[in-house]
């Protein structure tokens, strides 16, 4: 099966079925967003979708009640294709952990969602994500994915490295390589068996390669599309590996254990 392992929803939700189609992706975690760059037919828009890119990745999306706009789209595209998404649900940081817990059981394990995220602290405050660690440990080690491109910094992802030791139960996934940080996200995430690395909007190709190479059974094949797109994604990964059980785990495998699909 092969699984991107990091999308978010698109409008119109068909046009992410057709990216798919084309890459010959099965399946596709889908996470809830904001932002909507797809909708953008100039510059001008563009730069409207990307100002509330901005503050989400800032960490300043807000409460509950920001967030759940976001929730209703991801529902409604869930619901639509449950064969194609596999549901991921982001959860606000600026709650106290009890309110976190509770979002977590009502919100991702009570609606039957597979895992949370795309988490989105702000810039030198990772250490925001531990109630949600918490809350996933609570769950069966439910996988959270976290940020990791900029405005994410080298301390945030020593941090999510700390974090992940103190929760070795709950598979922690960096998102985007961790951006401008990839070398140190391959060496943390090899040195914590519970870290896993998100290969998508990668800068340079031998990141990519070199990540496989260092931690192939803890990467994972994902597009972020709208901002990559699945086919081109796809054919990096397969043009780093060789056909076998390496590429296979990349492509859909180690994924497809983290969110126990069978």
């Amino acid at each position: 099966m092969i699984i991107d392992a990091h999308s978010h929803v698109h409008d119109p939700v068909e046009a992410h079925l057709g990216l798919l189609d084309e890459a010959g992706v099965d399946r596709a975690v889908l996470f809830a967003t904001r932002p909507h760059p797809e909708r953008a037919r100039d510059l001008a828009s563009l730069r409207r979708e990307m100002a509330v890119l901005d503050e989400a990745v800032g960490g300043r999306a807000g409460t509950v009640e920001a967030y759940r706009e976001a929730w209703r789209e991801l529902d409604a595209a869930l619901a639509a294709h449950p064969e194609r998404f596999v549901g991921f649900l982001s959860v606000p940081l600026d709650l106290d952990p009890d309110r976190v817990a509770g979002v977590v059981e009502r919100e991702v394990v009570g609606r039957g969602l597979r895992g949370i995220g795309e988490l989105t602290p702000p810039p030198g405050r990772a250490g925001l994500v531990e109630p949600v660690l918490r809350a996933a440990a609570d769950h069966g080690g439910l996988p959270v994915v976290v940020h990791g491109s900029a405005p994410a910094t080298a301390q945030d992802v020593a941090t999510l490295a700390s974090l992940a030791s103190r929760y070795p139960t709950v598979p922690l996934v960096v998102s985007q390589l961790g951006g401008l940080n990839w070398m140190q996200a391959v060496e943390l995430v090899r040195e914590t068996p519970s870290m896993y690395l998100e290969l998508s909007t990668a800068g340079v190709v031998f990141a990519v390669r070199l990540a496989i190479e260092e931690i192939p059974d803890r990467t994972l094949f994902g597009s972020d599309a709208p901002y990559g797109d699945p086919v081109l994604a796809r054919a990096l990964v397969e043009r780093v590996t060789r056909p076998g059980e390496v590429r296979e785990r990349v492509l859909g495998g180690t994924m497809a254990e983290l969110a126990g699909l069978g």
